[in-house]
């Protein structure tokens, strides 16, 4: 006996829960998140308050003020913004992973907006055609945001280097090593950075995929079970992660600015 492969419900849905509450907070997070990136991403200013680098303009590779670019400027001749020139890597991680593809599904597309919520669309193709099989390509773009995360690393370290002359303490010495807010926020943004990225799916096939025995590769093995445990809040790491850098980007951006000054521990 066979029946239909749907109920014939009328309803969009018998749920009495709030269950648009949570694509509703997706939805104003990550457009809020979308607006500040872009206006700061355009500004091509107030991204650099020595030691601190924004890590939206990281690293500095275009036209960058002085003391912001440790890899030189290749792309000095850019006539946008340096960030543009590479906030394509991390942004393009973060719009193909796996966890922010099902969120921004349904607080945007609506595809569907919740479970057991009938969506508003008449087909479903998935990532089988354009523009949602670009997705394939969230492998590369891992390796990719490795290579940020290697760089915001260097940043932390740069952080702690001596202030500049018209800082230091004295008669025009310099201060020693610095640590101050900025260098604790980039520290906690970047263990987030890595967090996010290591408990990424695409790390988790790299360290332990196309093995068909595990008792033949012991360190892939075990790499493998500390990225599958990291794996089980890969979306907890991708929101901590959001929310860390643009608190660092804006509080460099204040500090830049003049709006605020450095609170420094020594």
């Amino acid at each position: 006996m066979t029946g239909p492969t749907r109920a014939s419900i009328e309803a969009r849905t018998l749920r009495s829960d709030r269950w648009w509450l949570a694509p509703l907070t997706t939805f104003v997070v990550f457009t809020a998140f979308v607006i500040y990136a872009t206006i700061r991403a355009f500004m091509g200013r107030d991204y650099y308050a020595s030691p601190y680098l924004s890590p939206f303009y990281s690293p500095c590779l275009g036209d960058c003020v002085e003391g912001a670019s440790d890899f030189g400027q290749p792309f000095q001749a850019f006539p946008l913004s340096a960030a543009l020139l590479i906030l394509i890597f991390p942004l393009g991680f973060r719009m193909t992973c796996y966890y922010y593809r099902k969120a921004y599904y349904r607080a945007f597309w609506l595809s569907p907006p919740a479970c057991a919520v009938a969506e508003p669309h008449s087909a479903y193709s998935g990532e089988s055609r354009l523009p949602l099989i670009l997705q394939n390509i969230h492998r590369y773009f891992w390796y990719a945001a490795v290579l940020v995360g290697a760089v915001l690393t260097f940043d932390v370290f740069l952080a702690f280097r001596a202030m500049p002359a018209e800082y230091a303490v004295g008669d025009g010495e310099t201060s020693g090593i610095h640590m101050g807010l900025g260098t604790l926020l980039m520290i906690i943004n970047v263990v987030f950075i890595w967090l996010y990225t290591l408990s990424c799916h695409s790390c988790r096939h790299v360290v332990g995929g196309r093995l068909r025995h595990f008792s033949k590769h012991p360190v892939r093995y075990k790499l493998w079970t500390w990225v599958s445990r990291l794996n089980t809040s890969h979306g907890r790491w991708a929101w901590y992660s959001l929310f860390s850098v643009a608190i660092v980007d804006l509080y460099i951006f204040l500090l830049a600015a003049g709006t605020i000054q450095d609170v420094r521990f020594f």
